[in-house]
């Protein structure tokens, strides 16, 4: 029988403990070492990596662009989470909290710094008025999707993805815990897509470009490897929403931004230009 976990009186950090990310964590912010962000051509400089968080504004950016916004032009800076790069002294000045993706918008008079990726999209969705409605009670409801996002896939990045997929060790009860919300969520989703094309309606907005990087990719296989232990086909509405976002323009090559991982077509590590993107996507077979 294995010893029972005592919490001791007073928690101490174990930096050999944690499994494949541990490096990378601490109990205190700041920045660790001094470095400066790169800056690029545009006004708008994204630090950031093809996370599902990092997806979210990608797909934003690219979409912006999709309607013909040029002022949306923006360079992507890859960010390695890996090897600290979250912690240079550059990057803890646009977001103290150090994690992906921030957005530095130099196109007035002072720059604006902006963290947290459900802020950026709000961000980018007033300043150049789209992918958000007008009309209060359209627009409450986007917020009101947009914030369960931001509420829900910490279950599924830092609690399901964490233990299923990450851990050192596979433990029963942290994984039964976690996967009973994580299929309560997809639970909510199907319910919700069943009655409406979108997330939030029937429009298409930020609201379902903050959940599809997480859920969307969840429920087609792109995340964690655990479509059939999630039994994800059993959420038809959801995956239905999931292959519809998909097959956007715009979310193929945002999704593909400040990535280093998969096949080669999925791999743009930084963007600079409508170029960068186009090129890698080129090599996809047909």
């Amino acid at each position: 029988m294995e010893q029972q976990y005592i919490p001791p009186k007073v928690w101490s950090f174990d930096s050999e403990s944690g499994g494949e990310w541990a490096k990378i964590n601490r109990p205190v912010s700041g920045a660790t070492h001094k470095k400066q962000l790169p800056v690029g051509k545009h006004y708008l400089q994204l630090y950031s990596m093809g996370t599902p968080n990092g997806q979210k504004v990608t797909i934003m950016l690219e979409e912006l662009l999709e309607l013909g916004i040029k002022k949306a032009e923006y360079d992507a800076h890859l960010i390695k989470i890996s090897e600290g790069d979250q912690f240079s002294s550059g990057f803890v000045n646009v977001n103290p909290n150090s994690k992906i993706p921030a957005l530095v918008d130099s196109s007035g008079e002072e720059p604006i710094e902006v963290f947290e990726s459900g802020s950026i999209l709000l961000y980018l969705a007033e300043k150049f008025n789209a992918f958000i409605p007008e009309a209060p009670e359209k627009r409450v409801k986007v917020m009101n999707w947009l914030f369960w996002l931001h509420g829900s896939a910490p279950y599924l990045g830092g609690g399901f993805g964490h233990f299923y997929a990450y851990a050192p060790e596979k433990f029963e009860y942290p994984i039964n815990r976690f996967t009973m919300e994580v299929k309560r969520q997809l639970d909510v989703l199907d319910k919700q897509l069943a009655k409406n094309q979108y997330i939030a309606g029937d429009e298409y907005t930020i609201a379902d470009m903050a959940i599809w990087p997480w859920y969307g990719n969840l429920i087609l296989g792109y995340l964690y490897n655990a479509e059939t232990f999630l039994d994800v086909g059993s959420y038809v509405h959801v995956r239905r929403w999931a292959k519809m976002i998909l097959a956007r323009t715009a979310v193929q090559r945002g999704r593909v931004v400040n990535r280093t991982w998969g096949e080669p077509w999925e791999q743009v590590p930084e963007r600079h230009s409508d170029k960068d993107i186009t090129e890698v996507l080129a090599l996809k077979p047909e």
